[in-house]
């Protein structure tokens, strides 16, 4: 520990800076959205110790902690109006299929048929309608491990 202290003593900056690069290499790593944050407050507090060489340990801890929680609250505000709870999951494999075409690989009897679309086959309904295989059917919704179509 006490190598640690004679860092913090000698070079403040750099202790700061490393933490702060530690923290957006974890980010880079898992991507969790949580760490982004202090990682860019552990950055400033580095500048701010840069500039500022007599604030001290323990303010420049306030400083880290005011700015991560500061941060992520504005971060919150931002991020709802960029993405809003309304819109999908762009991540969502299952929800990108929902508008797009797929080919009928076997015929719909009694409402229940498989399609084939993205490189895979799906099990799939259809209200009215008993397209023929080699037709495009459009996924209307994700039903787990099947799909809701609609005759094209």
């Amino acid at each position: 520990m006490e190598w640690l202290t004679g860092l913090y003593a000698s070079q403040p900056f750099w202790l700061w800076l490393g933490v702060g690069v530690a923290l957006l290499g974890i980010e880079a790593m898992f991507s969790t959205e949580w760490l982004l944050w202090p990682a860019v407050a552990a950055g400033i507090t580095a500048l701010l110790s840069a500039i500022l060489p007599e604030l001290g340990l323990w303010v420049e801890l306030g400083v880290f902690a005011a700015l991560t929680v500061l941060l992520t609250l504005l971060s919150k505000r931002f991020v709802k109006k960029v993405n809003p709870d309304d819109s999908p999951d762009i991540n969502d494999v299952n929800l990108r299929l929902v508008g797009q075409r797929a080919r009928v690989v076997e015929p719909f009897h009694n409402g229940s048929g498989r399609v084939f679309i993205s490189g895979a086959e799906w099990a799939a309904e259809i209200e009215g309608g008993n397209p023929l295989v080699g037709e495009n059917v459009v996924v209307e919704q994700v039903l787990g491990g099947r799909l809701r179509v609609r005759a094209n």
